[in-house]
């Protein structure tokens, strides 16, 4: 068989199947292998071209030769595939291939192409067609990259030698495969001594421990080289921001040692005494602090924390007195909020300072020796007993004089009074304890020096009780005894009542008083628990000898002294059988207080009666004559109203004084109707009455002409009517306005003669006329 050489210069050729395309350089040898033990038509080796190597003329990297080539030019050679004819040419006759371009591996790293020798004679094949692949070699020619650049990190400060700061990375477009155009280097440019790099991975790491209130920013330039760092390699920089996180590493500090301060005694609890402050380096949470007070003075003096401006605010916890205490000396002490244990051992992050506090002494208003008085004094006592005294000092140095008054209400009555010197307070009238047991006073103290300063003090005098009211009945009682009661039976259970308070609680004693008449006939049993009975004494009672009994019942109390009272209870005997009837028992006893008999009584209330009934017929009659209509006949035809105008115009077009739709024809639908006949002799009738008066036989005509219309008529409700016409007057230059007579058609009458009624009808005159001419 017939051998292709190939004669390598600068371009190396592998071979490779339509399925090995895009083999790696890795496997070229092993292909070429492969291949080679298959097709023996072909022989050839694995093919390079360096990148970015190109000349003038066209470079030589290889022939094509076969052993039936007699170079006698029978023999043609054809390269086809990536390239051909334009990268890549072929001599047709010798074989020999040229580069004609510069080649960037980065942008196409290899060309798959196809070889081919034909007879030029035959047009056929020599060799069989076969793919090859031309591999372009890689040259540094590009440097390295910092793709996600400019970097900025964050580090605690204090962090220990050799914390991770960030890793910077750099990128080289030439083949890591090949050589150490891709092998990078990072290096630091500048950063040292405070952070390192690690060469080849780029991580920056602390160096030393560095203190963020020292310096909180650090700039640090990274470097990258590839062909490791040798001569002649490319480079590239990248800039790296490190911050300083803060630390709680730093304890507060009072700028100040001691502090002066001073509060007025008037000043109220909860004024602003002065405000410290400590500083700390540190920052946010890590700077936050409370404050506190130390010592004796934590109950006069408080202090704040404001966590905006971190200072301390010192506040009066407790009223000062500048005659009592005139300066104070307290400790504050500022304490950091949040402690890192990491950093206790550098000392307690606390501080102290003194705050001398001096009183400024005010003039202040009096001050009683108590906030609430509480007298007593007995109901009774005369005007002008005393109740109590109440005493007010002015607390300041001088000591000044106090006048004392009583805030009396307008709306109560003055019942005591004080003496402005002393403070005594009186009676100015004798007190009532069942009126009122407590009285509640208002004093006030004022300076004389100064009568702006005011105190008050409130006084409650208690009212104490005397036994000045008698027991009495807590009701009117009503008692009845029956005719044939026997003797001994209860008719009634009694008790009292007593207005005064008995501090051992009260007990009633009752009896009969003394010279009664009815002692024979009734008894009285003390139940000896403030409640009493009443008993007959004597087996029955006759009404016709007497109808009431009046006993006398003596009731006394246990006070000091005793009082005693009579209270009359009244019996009425009663006509029963076997229990009392209390309503006959009233009835009774009513008629014999007024002095009648039963049947006297009996005839008053019949007389009573027959009056009531007969107002009541009164009553009724007259609503009805009310509920019954003035007109019997709703639905005539003619029907007469009259309005009261204050001017004359308008005629029918004045809507606005009455319903006008009443003066207007209706149409009345009745079975049986006048004749026409008389009802024109009705419409004459009715035409001549407005020009005379109501005593004119015309008129008289014309209301009997109605009546007798109206009698006529069996349909029309109410059958008996009223009809009742009123005059207008006569004598006006317009005549009538009456739309009585509107009932005829407008072509039966005749209203030329509104054309003498004046300028004020001129307008209702047209209407007419000219209403009448159309229908003509």
């Amino acid at each position: 068989s017939a051998f292709l050489h190939l004669m390598v210069i600068m371009v190396q050729l592998w071979p490779c199947s339509p399925s090995s395309q895009n083999s790696s350089a890795q496997n070229t040898v092993q292909s070429f292998t492969a291949v080679r033990r298959v097709k023996r038509g072909w022989l050839w080796e694995p093919l390079f071209v360096t990148e970015e190597q190109i000349s003038l003329d066209p470079v030589y990297i290889g022939q094509l030769k076969s052993d039936l080539d007699k170079q006698d030019g029978s023999l043609k050679y054809i390269l086809t595939g990536e390239g051909a004819g334009s990268i890549f040419v072929i001599n047709e006759y010798n074989g020999t291939i040229h580069v004609t371009q510069k080649l960037d591996r980065e942008k196409k790293p290899f060309y798959i192409l196809r070889a081919q020798a034909i007879n030029r004679s035959t047009q056929f094949p020599v060799e069989p067609e076969s793919e090859f692949i031309i591999k372009v070699r890689d040259v540094n020619d590009n440097a390295p990259q910092f793709l996600d650049g400019p970097y900025v990190a964050t580090v605690p400060e204090m962090s220990p030698e050799g914390t991770s700061v960030t890793q910077v990375t750099a990128t080289d477009a030439d083949d890591p495969s090949y050589g150490n155009s891709a092998r990078l280097l990072y290096s630091l440019v500048q950063g040292q001594p405070y952070f390192s790099v690690e060469p080849k991975t780029g991580v920056i790491r602390m160096a030393s421990q560095m203190d963020r209130e020292t310096k909180d920013q650090y700039l640090v330039i990274i470097q990258a080289k590839d062909m490791v760092g040798q001569p002649g390699a490319f480079s590239a920089t990248a800039t790296v921001t490190i911050n300083l996180s803060d630390v709680n590493d730093n304890p507060p500090k009072f700028q100040q040692r001691l502090y002066y301060m001073s509060v007025s005694e008037e000043a109220p609890v909860g004024t602003t005494v002065g405000k410290v402050f400590a500083e700390d380096s540190d920052i946010g949470d890590n700077a936050a602090m409370d404050y506190f007070i130390e010592g004796d003075s934590s109950d006069v003096f408080d202090v704040i924390t404001n966590n905006e401006t971190q200072e301390g605010i010192i506040l009066l916890k407790k009223i000062v007195d500048y005659e009592s205490k005139r300066r104070y000396s307290i400790q504050a002490k500022a304490v950091n909020r949040y402690i890192d244990e990491r950093f206790l051992k550098e000392g307690p992050f606390e501080d102290t300072t003194i705050v001398k506090i001096n009183v400024e002494d005010a003039d202040e208003p009096p001050v009683f020796t108590l906030e609430n008085y509480v007298m007593k004094i007995a109901e009774g006592a005369t005007s002008g007993s005393l109740v109590g005294v109440v005493t007010a000092k002015d607390p300041d140095y001088d000591d000044s004089p106090v006048r004392y008054c009583i805030v009396h209400s307008m709306h109560l009555k003055r019942l005591f009074s004080i003496n402005e010197h002393n403070g005594a307070i009186i009676t100015t009238e004798p007190l009532d304890r069942e009126i009122a047991s407590w009285h509640n006073i208002t004093v006030t103290a004022t300076e004389t020096r100064n009568p702006e300063k005011i105190s008050e003090a409130n006084v409650y005098v208690q009212v104490l009780d005397v036994n000045d009211n008698a027991p009495e009945f807590p009701k009117t009682y009503e008692t009845f005894v029956c005719e044939n009661a026997v003797s001994g039976q209860l008719i009634q259970s009694i008790s009292a009542v007593d207005r005064d308070d008995s501090a051992e609680g009260h007990h009633f004693y009752f009896s009969l008083a003394q010279g009664a008449t009815n002692n024979s006939h009734f008894t009285v049993k003390d139940n000896q628990d403030n409640t009493a009975g009443i008993f007959t004494g004597k087996s029955g009672f006759r009404r016709q000898e007497q109808f009431f009994y009046y006993l006398p019942i003596l009731i006394q109390d246990n006070g000091t002294p005793p009082l005693t009272s009579t209270n009359t209870l009244t019996v009425t005997v009663c006509d029963c059988d076997t229990e009392v009837n209390t309503f006959y028992c009233r009835y009774g006893a009513f008629t014999y207080s007024l002095g009648l008999s039963t049947e006297a009584l009996v005839a008053v209330l019949a007389c009573i009666l027959i009056f009531l009934v007969f107002f009541l017929a009164i009553v009724t009659i007259r609503q009805q004559k009310k509920k019954k209509p003035p007109f019997s006949e709703k639905t005539e035809e003619f029907r007469e109203n009259i309005v009261s105008y204050d001017d004359e115009g308008g005629g029918e077009e004045d809507t606005e004084a009455f319903d006008i739709s009443a003066l207007r024809t209706r149409t009345v639908m009745r079975t049986h109707k006048p004749r026409k006949k008389v009802a024109s002799e009705i419409q004459s009738l009715y035409r001549q009455s407005l020009q005379v008066g109501p005593d004119s036989a015309i008129f008289r005509q014309f209301i009997s002409e109605k009546l007798e219309e109206a009698n006529t008529d069996p349909r029309v409700p109410p059958y008996d009517s009223l009809q009742t016409y009123a005059f207008e007057g006569t004598g006006s230059l317009a005549g009538s306005l009456s739309s009585l007579g509107s009932n005829t058609s407008d072509v039966d009458q005749s209203y030329d003669y509104l054309a003498d009624w004046g300028p004020h009808f001129k307008h209702l005159a047209g209407m007419y006329i000219s209403h009448r001419s159309v229908a003509d």
